[in-house]
């Protein structure tokens, strides 16, 4: 069976066979040589870090929107999540591991929303490969229940993955939330303590979520709010382009998954 008719066979155009993952090992790399510039360095912004890298200051500001990566910078007092667990710490594995496939490496984070003159959080686990959102839970409170359904949720539909990063929270760092993790056998990865941009793989995913939920006191009861929470998730997975992948995270999936089987199919 040539192309063609293996295109015709999976319903599909003739060109998505000679579809190429677009993520470069080039740009992961550079991703590890900002973040280590940033943690010595941590006010600098892309201009700085070019020179310091000696790097086009148009190619590291692009690798920095790719991967989420902001200087950090200290403002007034605001809402902060609980402080790390001093006995444990886990090495941030994302400084040597590359998103190869789906289901290999997936973040977590939280998130929090007001409603009705107090918050709700929303801890999302996201595939780093695609950007997909396999995961997510709402809950009144932040406590490690939050983080560990939004884990369960994930397993639910996805084989776990091979990885898990996330930042040094107390969330994270629960006996429960580690058990879970290495019961199914997954390694637990973590951003160094001080350097948010390590784990800012959803910063722009959770900025851009709040704009197209909306104001969430609009809604009457936490019941509705939690409905249009999947269902603004549900049509980023699915409709919204994101810019690095210049599709949905499903249809770049899709895309991807074509490509392996046509490898296989045609021996390549």
């Amino acid at each position: 069976m040539n192309k063609k008719e293996l295109a015709e066979a999976l319903g599909v155009s003739r060109s998505l066979l000679y579809y190429k993952h677009k993520q470069k090992d080039k740009d992961w790399k550079l991703k590890i040589e900002i973040e280590k510039v940033l943690r010595k360095k941590k006010s600098y912004g892309h201009k700085r870090i070019a020179l310091e890298l000696r790097a086009n200051k148009k190619r590291i500001l692009r690798v920095m929107n790719i991967y989420g990566i902001k200087p950090y910078r200290r403002r007034g007092k605001k809402w902060r999540k609980s402080k790390k667990n001093p006995l444990t710490a886990f090495t941030n594995l994302l400084l040597t591991e590359f998103p190869k496939k789906l289901n290999q490496i997936w973040v977590s984070d939280f998130t929090y929303l007001p409603f009705k003159g107090s918050w709700i959080y929303l801890a999302t686990v996201m595939d780093l490969f695609n950007r997909e959102i396999v995961g997510f839970s709402v809950l009144k409170n932040h406590s490690s229940q939050l983080t560990i359904s939004a884990l369960l949720s994930a397993i639910h539909k996805h084989p776990p993955a091979e990885i898990i990063h996330s930042d040094q929270g107390s969330e994270y760092l629960s006996k429960d939330y580690i058990s879970l993790a290495r019961s199914l056998g997954i390694r637990l990865s973590m951003s160094e303590k001080g350097s948010p941009w390590e784990n800012g793989y959803q910063e722009s995913f959770y900025s851009q979520f709040k704009v197209d939920l909306g104001d969430t006191n609009r809604f009457d009861t936490l019941g509705e709010l939690v409905y249009e929470i999947y269902q603004t998730i549900y049509r980023y997975n699915n409709e919204r382009i994101h810019t690095a992948l210049r599709m949905s995270p499903i249809q770049f999936a899709n895309h991807f998954l074509i490509s392996e089987f046509v490898s296989k199919k045609m021996g390549t």
